[in-house]
């Protein structure tokens, strides 16, 4: 198993602790010791101790059966948790695909979750490079416990909750990111992180793509009201035909690029926890982590994330099917191309500059208040999930057991609290396109 952990005291008074064995230790089988009276004893290497008491043994193979139980139970912990925040990303970025359609009646909003979940489905299958990336790219695997990416994980899925409340389209992506180099930080400290992979694979995109999108798209926009009458009702049901397609595509882009992140992670897990070889270069996922993932993200899309679509489909700018047609078809290509050269890009960030560039080049008014709301969001994602996950992971790695139990509580208060004061003033397909303000107090509190 490449996850080694050692045996310390600790269990003996109830207080398991997984870690890596000391340097030089063999990398190939579960590493397991404990201390009686000075001695110490291996659990898997008889050798170290030539003449163990039948009662040692004994000794030795509770405590062996017991951080395997442990291992696993962590694991398992870890890869729900994992699928949790797939959801969130679904529900959390579902508005990347379709704002733009619902906003201008291309599709419904519940027939445009569902073709959108689909091929987030599909897409889901169709690459691996950003899974690669996470997997082995951003953080040493070797240096990576399972208690680490769950701490990060808490982290993604409080700061994606609190921007879908808000109705913010932030990045699920880089909350991420943020939440599992933070817990890296503070489990393994500054080796565990690889720098330049994080600059040249998440940061530089998160700069550059937006621009690029949002130029794309307002050039394309600029082109299709120049060469076309878009007040004549043929030119208007072209463009909402067009877009039915373009937004499609999104979805499927949408699918090869965050069902990937929820993969690396799962990987990432099985590699910490010896169920899977780690590969040079980032771990190709198992099959069936590739088919969990992407009907976990999926399944989040279908349930609509109503919140942030209205904020993307009419908070920023109004938006006309030419326009949609012209920001869909311009964030399809950047996705593609990003996943396709393993950049842990954000597709929200790509799908937020498309549609600010379309108005641009419609030359319709930009509420520029909201677009500063979202780029304060933007800016915080990484920092705001890394310290949680950072603050998980002093837990976790303070007692895997009981650390793991008090952030799951923790977690799961958050979560019921967020979606508690979501429920004063709900959104969903029946009222997405009324407002273009997604409100979280109830309408006579605001008053009051």
């Amino acid at each position: 198993m490449h996850f080694v952990q050692s045996l310390s005291k600790d269990v003996l008074h109830g207080h398991p602790q997984l870690v890596r064995a000391p340097a030089g230790s063999p990398t190939s089988a579960l590493w397991i010791c404990f201390s009686h009276d000075g001695v110490t004893f291996d659990a898997t290497a008889a050798e170290r101790h030539p003449t163990p008491t039948p009662f040692e043994q004994g000794e030795q193979y509770v405590r062996h059966q017991w951080v395997v139980l442990v291992t696993l139970t962590i694991v398992v912990i870890v890869v729900i948790t994992a699928l949790v925040f797939d959801f969130t990303n679904g529900f959390h970025d579902s508005a990347n695909a379709m704002a733009t359609s619902v906003a201008t009646g291309a599709f419904s909003p519940k027939r445009a979750v569902l073709v959108a979940a689909v091929l987030n489905v599909v897409g889901a299958f169709m690459a691996n490079a950003v899974a690669k990336t996470i997997s082995g790219g951003i953080v040493d695997d070797k240096l990576v416990t399972p208690t680490m990416v769950f701490a990060g994980l808490a982290g993604a899925i409080l700061w994606n909750l609190a921007t879908w409340l808000l109705g913010l389209p932030s990045s699920s992506s880089h909350a991420l990111f943020g939440g599992l180099i933070g817990a890296v930080l503070v489990g393994a400290g500054a080796q565990g992180i690889h720098g330049s992979v994080i600059v040249s694979k998440i940061l530089l995109p998160a700069l550059v793509a937006p621009v690029v999108a949002g130029l794309a798209a307002g050039m394309a926009t600029w082109l299709a009201y120049r060469i076309t009458d878009h007040t004549q009702r043929h030119s208007e049901i072209l463009f909402k035909n067009g877009q039915r397609v373009s937004a499609s595509m999104v979805a499927l882009a949408h699918g090869t690029a965050d069902g990937q992140k929820t993969m690396g992670i799962i990987t990432l897990v099985l590699v910490a926890g010896g169920y899977q070889a780690a590969e040079v270069g980032g771990t190709h996922p198992m099959w069936w982590v590739i088919l969990l993932a992407g009907l976990a993200i999926g399944l989040g899309t279908y349930s609509g994330g109503w919140r942030i679509m209205r904020t993307m489909g009419k908070g920023v700018v109004e938006i006309e099917p030419a326009q949609g047609f012209a920001a869909e078809t311009a964030s399809t290509v950047a996705i593609l191309a990003s996943s396709h050269l393993g950049f842990g890009l954000s597709t929200t960030h790509v799908a937020t500059g498309s549609i600010l560039g379309s108005g641009v080049g419609r030359r319709t008014p930009v509420r520029w208040r909201i677009a500063g709301r979202m780029l304060i969001a933007w800016l915080l994602t990484l920092p705001a999930a890394g310290i949680v996950g950072g603050l998980a992971a002093l837990l976790t790695e303070w007692n895997n057991v009981i650390g793991v139990a008090i952030v799951g509580v923790l977690m799961l208060a958050g979560v019921f609290a967020i979606l508690r004061l979501a429920s004063h003033h709900k959104v969903d397909a029946s009222n997405v396109n009324d407002d273009v303000n997604v409100h979280v107090v109830r309408k006579n509190e605001v008053n009051a």
